[in-house]
């Protein structure tokens, strides 16, 4: 894993700046987007594609970590971006299949719906997989051509 990218709206500054301490703890690299205080009113769409143009044109590997009360709005803003294929996870199996049969390479998470240490163990378990060819490769794949002809 080269470098995490992470952003979060204001809701979620708590949580951002304990993942962001988690990660460094790891000996992770982390690049951290913002937003940085609660008086940020930076919209999560924002956010989203700034995380997620990060993760799809500046370095290989890399993946994204959004974070916002529920997780949902930013997983909504991340999907309307080509190549992006974020999902909500708010336990550690979800995390898992979000890599192993989806290749996700966004996570989001909703800081008022998981605690700091839940949503510590869903991000190592998630930044520890790697997608390989397999059963699922075919529907990733099915994915993208579903983006190439929706995504004109």
């Amino acid at each position: 894993m080269s470098t995490i990218i992470i952003g979060c709206d204001n809701a979620a500054i708590d949580m951002k700046n304990i993942i962001v301490q988690y990660l460094h703890e790891n000996d992770i690299q982390v690049e951290d987007i913002g937003c940085d205080s609660v008086k940020d009113k930076t919209a999560y769409p924002v956010i989203a594609e700034r995380v997620c143009l990060r993760v799809l044109y500046d370095v290989a590997d890399m993946r994204g970590i959004l974070l916002c009360g529920t997780g949902l709005g930013m997983c909504i803003s991340a999907n309307k971006i080509k190549g992006i294929r974020a999902t909500v996870c708010h336990n550690i199996y979800s995390a898992e299949r979000s890599i192993l049969s989806n290749n996700a390479n966004v996570l989001c998470i909703g800081a008022r719906v998981i605690g700091y240490e839940l949503a510590k163990r869903i991000i190592r378990e998630w930044i520890g997989l790697k997608f390989k060819d397999g059963p699922s490769t075919s529907k990733v794949e099915l994915i993208k051509s579903l983006e190439i002809k929706n995504f004109k």
